[in-house]
């Protein structure tokens, strides 16, 4: 099986020059560096014992970034390499000022170019974040004796049974890792089938979160001062829509209300604009710094790595992703800065988080525009008590230093 994976790769590999062209000319890939990504770099490695992290996009980039900051103070760790698959990860990446610690794409998942990046990078150990499997380079790490970890590992359903199609080539892959943990209750079980052999649950480190004031926070606030503001973040298209006509309900009762929307991917900015706009709303983009007019419905967020900010203006937060057969979307960031949390019924990509957040009474669900409507006027000024605040930040420092002492144990 891995002969005809390779093969594959390989046909990809001949065809990626023209696959490359077109995401460049849509403004997905960077060409400057794509070079990367056929293990081409400008510099030789010198450092023996780096620390790799390999994190897809821009939700797991920041899962690991409390990680590499912890990291970063170490003596003994000398490099750190992150790399990801998405331009939008490197804009993230290019907010922190790391010492330590450089960035670099994932190279196409060949057998040849696998070992050219190992035999380059030479990681001492290999960290990979959540659903992230590439066969080849699972096999080269193997070959090579460095330890794979699969950090914050997260196997759906769906993913499952397509790893289910071939099942004694998931048990070979999935037999390289050295230790996986799991973030969740169904991960481990579906870990356990497919091959996985040393697996410990030390906890989900999206619970992990800094509630230290944003910059430009002052700013924000009095951007927004006198209208009643709430949130609807990691949103996908007909969301918008839904949050749209929601707004204009609510604005009959509450005048001065102002509807940030945070859209999962901001290069939709100008079609949800144009959708708004065909429902009478009016919308201000944060990207072009205009001032907020009295009759301004909706801010929306058209830039990366700034969700934070917006959280602390609200008290309420609508999580996207949960009104359309998607599985939600990861609610314990505006949870963290003192959000209460609404989604719609599909959730099933964090059952658990929803479960821990609806036993502190914090989240609830809604299956349509009306019941969202309710729960923002009832919830619109909710103001979460110290404890809660407390049990939060308990819990994600909890996991995070569960995480880090199993890392340690390869560093």
């Amino acid at each position: 099986m891995y002969f005809v994976y390779d093969l594959l790769g390989r046909i990809i590999l001949l065809f990626s020059p023209i696959i490359f062209l077109f995401r460049i000319l849509s403004r997905k890939e960077d060409l400057k560096r794509i070079k990367e990504k056929y293990c081409i770099y400008p510099k030789k490695n010198r450092k023996n014992k780096t620390i790799w992290f390999h994190a897809v996009s821009i939700g797991e980039i920041m899962t690991i970034i409390p990680v590499i900051k912890k990291l970063e103070n170490k003596l003994k760790v000398k490099k750190i390499l992150i790399t990801s698959s998405t331009k939008s990860s490197t804009l993230i990446l290019s907010k922190y000022k790391f010492k330590k610690t450089v960035h670099k794409y994932f190279p196409l998942d060949t057998n040849y170019l696998s070992n050219k990046f190992i035999k380059h990078w030479k990681p001492q150990v290999a960290i990979f974040i959540d659903s992230e499997i590439w066969p080849n380079m699972f096999k080269n790490l193997y070959l090579n004796k460095i330890p794979l970890i699969l950090l914050n590992a997260r196997i759906t359903k769906k993913t499952f049974k397509k790893w289910q199609i071939f099942p004694s080539f998931a048990k070979i892959v999935f037999s390289k890792i050295t230790l996986a943990m799991p973030q969740n209750s169904e991960t481990l079980k579906y870990l356990k089938i497919l091959g996985a052999n040393q697996i410990k649950m030390v906890g989900n480190l999206k619970y992990f979160g800094n509630r230290k004031v944003i910059k430009d926070i002052k700013v924000l606030k009095n951007k927004f001062k006198n209208r009643d503001v709430w949130c609807a973040a990691s949103t996908h298209e007909s969301e918008e829509l839904l949050i749209g006509q929601v707004h204009k309900n609510l604005k009959k009762v509450k005048k001065k209300l102002l509807t940030i929307i945070i859209p999962r991917h901001i290069d939709r900015t100008n079609f949800i604009i144009d959708e708004l706009n065909k429902i009478g709303l009016k919308s201000v983009t944060h990207s072009s710094n205009k001032k907020i007019l009295k009759d301004t419905d909706i801010y929306l967020v058209d830039t990366f790595g700034e969700a934070s900010s917006f959280y602390q203006l609200t008290n309420i937060t609508f999580m996207g992703g949960s009104m359309i057969p998607h599985g939600g979307q990861n609610p314990l960031e505006p949870a963290r800065l003192d959000n209460y949390i609404v989604h719609g019924p599909y959730i099933e990509n964090f059952k658990e988080v929803y479960s821990y957040l609806d036993k502190m009474k914090i989240s609830s669900k809604v299956k349509n525009s009306t019941k969202l409507k309710q729960l923002l006027l009832k919830n619109l000024n909710y103001k979460f008590s110290k404890k809660l605040k407390h049990k939060i930040t308990f819990t994600g420092k909890k996991i995070l230093n569960e995480n880090l002492l199993q890392i340690n144990k390869y560093i």
